[in-house]
């Protein structure tokens, strides 16, 4: 339970915040944090002030020492948008340690100018403390915006790495690289999905040439994607079987069941053509599709 005494100083630094609001502010506006993440001094000043308030708020409530005061919580979206102008996450850590270190100065110079000296020592260590609150909300609040726009990366990332290519009226591919995880897996699917409905595609193409191995997981997320084709009316074809690949699944009993399978991309393309009544032959001028 609080007692009398806390309550007391609780007040008292409250007050004290809101009697020093424009000393305070335009000596933090002017410290190596502020200026380092505002375009200008107008910037820095609202910002500083906008902290203030989020830091007295909480230490009205006496809870200087608790980063899910209510509070930090305000401050939390403005202190997730200067993190993001700092270095990286090792930069903002080593940053913050001493910049926003560097705020308890002046609140402690203007506190020792008029605090009584009963209040004095448990005035600043609530001051301090809070100081350090604000800077554990934004580490916090950088590591989240990190963890964010990598996440935003990783599906950028991935979205490039599937492209569903139209190789002809009603013929699309999709060209897969790599290792398939389950969320490559997912999106790559999504995408082919979402382009045969675009374009009432007849005919979807998985090209898996630059896939290195194909396991049991692989294969399955290959049959999924070409149960959902067809519930969408198209057919699937698998092309870019190497003999490596034919004799791992074979070794793992893998079944393909009526999925067509080709080894090449082209041998694929001639299949799909042929499936929408088409042929593929040679004309007096060369090869064509006639």
């Amino acid at each position: 339970m609080t007692t009398t005494s806390d309550r007391q100083i609780t007040t008292v630094v409250s007050d004290f915040l809101d009697a020093q609001k424009d000393a305070i502010v335009a000596q933090w506006a002017g410290s190596s944090f502020f200026r380092s993440v505002a375009q200008d001094s107008d910037q820095a000043a609202g910002d500083s002030a906008e902290v203030l308030r989020g830091v007295r708020r909480a230490i009205a409530a006496g809870q200087a020492d608790n980063p899910g005061a209510d509070g930090f919580n305000d401050l939390r979206s403005l202190l997730t948008a200067l993190a993001s102008q700092l270095d990286g996450n090792e930069g903002v850590s080593a940053r913050t340690a001493v910049e926003v270190s560097e705020l308890k100065q002046p609140l402690l110079r203007l506190w020792q100018e008029q605090a009584d000296a009963e209040l004095l020592t448990p005035g600043a260590v609530m001051l301090v403390g809070a100081v350090d609150t604000l800077r554990l909300v934004l580490v916090e609040s950088a590591l989240a915006a990190a963890k964010d726009t990598l996440a935003i990366q990783r599906e950028q990332l991935s979205e490039l790495s599937t492209p569903v290519i139209k190789l002809w009226d009603g013929v699309l591919a999709i060209p897969l690289i790599g290792t398939l995880d389950s969320m490559r897996s997912q999106v790559a699917t999504e995408s082919l999905l979402q382009a045969i409905m675009t374009q009432q595609a007849k005919v979807a193409i998985l090209d898996i040439t630059g896939v290195p191995t194909v396991d049991t997981m692989v294969a399955q997320h290959l049959l999924k994607t070409a149960m959902a084709a067809r519930l969408m009316g198209a057919e699937c074809v698998i092309s870019g079987i190497r003999p490596q690949i034919a004799n791992t699944m074979v070794q793992l009993g893998i079944d393909l069941g009526e999925v067509a399978t080709r080894a090449r991309l082209a041998d694929a393309l001639a299949y799909a053509l042929h499936r929408l009544g088409l042929q593929v032959g040679s004309s007096p001028a060369g090869p064509g599709v006639l």
